[in-house]
């Protein structure tokens, strides 16, 4: 690796590895040999359904807290409007244990004692606020039973309890219907009465604030049992610069000194409030931010090039940190969203802002959600700090709602960051719970959609002394070169410590990427758009192999009746000089699923995957073909696919030449997580007699390797596309999943590496 690509590479995932030392813009990275998180469970909230349920039903874990003795897991589900508890006296092996049902859509819960405080949404509608406070006796988790019911009189979002247990504040935050505008006459001009032109006419924008009735806090008094709990009124109106006479209030946070911090994330101010005496003790605006070197395009290319200015902040969450410094989470709602975090000193002066930095980190990590780009991009919306046993263990945890990743930090001495790693999670994670005592940290990811193979899990990380496992590929570049969707692998024919991958038709301008896998994590150093003709092209390129004659062999797969399967000869600048297509009698048979991996062979002929079957191929059977650059002729042979899971279907999805004149596939299902069953490697030789008069000779395959115990070794949700695989010039094997660039999937980029294809 050389010295440039090393400098840019200044990031905590390989410094110390490389043996440098670097900053991230302004944060320092920290040294691998320190503690960091290990993933080592998950929970799909669907298995705490009720047996009677179907486990196919929506559910959601957004907020979680922990039972006092630190053995129970309590979250929000919005979807089935519940309490969940998850037993986690096993970390390792988290097991259901119930719900109490509730009267609405739970929107945040926090524990005093042996109780678990919920509050429950159960407004009508936007104008027509309501809510509860719900508390639930704990003692016995084995039958939980609610204890009392508190009417809140207005919808709320977010309750905290001081760590002396003696009050509870709650956000009520009435928040704005994103449908409405304000008329301008102090009424609201909604769906059913207009549209987003009717509220431009009224000087007015959709969403837009005011839109009352304004929210407020709640403070409850938590003194001797629930029966002697108070629940006291606090209003905040008149005090923010935005809209003041309609606060909307986010999130809360209590230090050990009795102080609570309140987002206002509409209006875009904070909150420094005494729950004792019900004052405002200072407030602030959380302010604006100028960025440049992001990306503000939805168009399927990840170019962090653009600029914003005066972006206000709108933070969600927020964090103390000690005394003196909090956190926030500036996800943006209203008009805001600067794409990372800040801290603050009590005063409301600005101590660090992230800058670009967490917008980077997405893209260098592969966790980049580009379809987000023109409106928040990663959008971090949790924030949480604690300090793991000693000083030097003080960490921040910020959750990209939409990046589908945590990223920690150390925090120092004035609130000196260092970068420490990401964690994967699931998708859209919310809820963000340290629990030191147990070296443990808690992610809840709430969105969830079984149809497509992803569901709201619960991820569990636990501190050790360890390199981070996570992200397992990276890229280079200032900014960074923008990656994902990696859907093909190939191995250089003589530096085995270089490969070349490729991404699908998810990204436009496709191009090649060359990684380097002498580090860990592997790291993306160059990428090569290609060109035909001397314009950019969109393939969907589903595999890659290496030309004995330099340069590249491709294949693009096709969709009937829009685009053919294309096999592509690529020269080592990047210049398509060759499309390839199949005869028009066979291109007319496909159905759905076309090429799927390419590989040359040691006679000079190309051979590619299909990846299931065609019209008139014999249930169950896939093909292979095989092309003669020197001819122009195809021939075909028909592939075994395994038996597919119940919902689901096999096919291949990678195909490699051996050194031993055999051939190598992947083989797999269609399934995620805990549904995963076909993650297999085979290989096959082609039939030894090769009658010219058989059209379709059948293969015979050979397990080589089963990959779902690997898959499944990083407690994480299994991905359904395992999409690459190479054998490097030193017969070391790689493989590689789509993470299907976020859309719908969790991001997650597994790069697998094997000594050999047995081992």
């Amino acid at each position: 690796m050389n010295n440039a690509i090393k400098k840019q590479l200044c990031t905590a995932l390989i410094a110390g590895l490389l043996g440098s030392s670097c900053t991230i813009a302004g944060i320092p990275a920290a040294s691998v040999a320190d503690a960091s998180f290990k993933r080592i469970s998950s929970f799909p909230i669907y298995r705490n359904l009720d047996p009677g349920q179907d486990e196919k039903e929506a559910t959601a874990a957004e907020i979680i807290a922990v039972s006092t003795d630190g053995n129970t897991l309590i979250y929000t589900d919005s979807e089935q409007e519940r309490i969940g508890f998850i037993d986690i006296h096993d970390a390792e092996n988290p097991r259901p244990a119930g719900f109490v049902q509730l009267p609405g859509e739970p929107t945040s819960v926090a524990v005093k004692g042996n109780y678990a405080l919920v509050v429950v949404n159960t407004s009508v509608d936007y104008i027509n606020t309501s809510g509860e406070l719900i508390v639930i006796d704990i003692s016995n988790l084995a039958n939980p039973a609610i204890d009392r019911i508190f009417s809140l009189g207005g919808q709320p979002d977010s309750i905290a309890v001081s760590a002396n247990g003696r009050y509870a504040v709650i956000a009520i935050e009435n928040e704005r219907d994103e449908e409405a505008c304000p008329d301008g006459n102090g009424g609201l001009i909604d769906s059913a009465h207009g549209n987003e032109e009717a509220c431009e006419a009224a000087g007015s924008e959709l969403g837009g604030l005011p839109q009352l009735p304004g929210g407020f806090l709640e403070v409850m008094r938590l003194w001797g049992a629930p029966s002697q709990w108070l629940l006291e009124h606090m209003e905040i109106a008149g005090i923010s610069d935005l809209a003041p006479e309609d606060p909307e209030p986010e999130y809360v946070s209590i230090n050990n000194n009795r102080d609570a911090l309140i987002t206002l994330q509409e209006n875009n101010h904070i909150l420094l409030v005494d729950p004792k005496k019900r004052r405002v003790k200072r407030a602030f605006s959380a302010g604006t931010v100028d960025l440049s070197g992001i990306d503000t395009k939805k168009d399927k290319r990840i170019e962090p090039r653009d600029s914003l200015s005066s972006v206000p902040r709108e933070p969600d969450a927020i964090s103390w940190i000690n005394a003196r410094y909090f956190a926030t989470a500036n996800e943006g709602d209203y008009h805001g969203g600067s794409r990372g975090f800040s801290l603050f000193d009590r005063k409301g002066n600005l101590v660090f802002d992230s800058g670009v930095s967490f917008e980077h980190l997405a893209i260098r990590i592969g966790h980049y959600p580009e379809k987000r780009s023109g409106k928040k991009g990663s959008e971090p919306e949790g924030v949480a700090f604690s300090r793991f046993g000693s000083d030097y263990n003080r960490f921040l945890f910020v959750g990209s709602e939409r990046g589908n990743f945590v990223a920690v930090y150390r925090v120092g001495r004035k609130g000196k960051l260092d970068y420490v790693q990401a964690l994967p999670a699931g998708v859209g994670p919310e809820g963000l719970l340290p629990m030191p005592a147990r070296n443990l940290f808690i992610a809840a990811a709430e969105k969830d959609d079984a149809a497509e193979g992803f569901r709201s899990m619960i991820t569990i990380y636990r501190l050790e002394q360890q390199q981070p496992a996570y992200p397992q590929i990276v890229s280079a570049g200032d900014p960074p070169i923008g990656w994902g969707a990696l859907s093909g692998l190939a191995a250089d024919r003589n530096n085995p410590q270089r490969l070349y991958t490729v991404h699908d038709s998810f990204y436009a301008q496709s191009r090649i990427y060359t990684l380097d896998v002498s580090n860990h994590p592997a790291i993306i150093e160059e990428e090569l758009v290609l060109k035909r003709d001397g314009a950019t092209v969109d393939y969907d390129l589903e595999g890659l192999a290496t030309a004995s004659e330099g340069g590249f062999w491709a294949v693009s797969e096709g969709k009937p009746g829009i685009f053919h399967n294309l096999l592509l000869r690529i020269s080592a600048d990047g210049t398509v000089v060759q499309e390839i297509e199949l005869p028009p009698e066979i291109q007319a048979s496909q159905q759905k699923f076309g090429f799927e991996g390419v590989a040359e062979s040691a006679t000079g002929k190309i051979y590619v995957a299909f990846q299931r079957e065609w019209l008139d191929d014999p249930e169950g059977m896939t093909r292979i073909g095989e092309y003669d650059p020197q001819t122009a002729q195809w021939r075909f042979y028909h592939y075994p696919l395994d038996a597919a899971p119940e919902g689901g279907w096999v096919g291949l999805s990678e195909l490699v030449a051996l050194e031993d004149g055999g051939f190598a596939v992947i083989e797999r299902d269609n399934q995620q997580g805990d549904k995963a069953m076909i993650k297999r490697i085979y290989r096959f030789d082609l039939p030894a007699s090769q009658d010219p008069v058989e059209q379709y000779p059948v293969i015979t395959k050979t397990l080589v390797r089963d990959m779902l115990p690997v898959m499944q070794s990083g407690n994480g949700w299994v991905p359904d596309k395992l999409e690459g695989l190479a054998v490097a010039a030193d017969g070391k094997v790689y493989l590689v999943t789509d993470n299907d660039g976020l859309d719908d999937a969790t991001g997650e980029t597994m790069f697998l590496r094997l000594d050999s294809l047995t081992r």
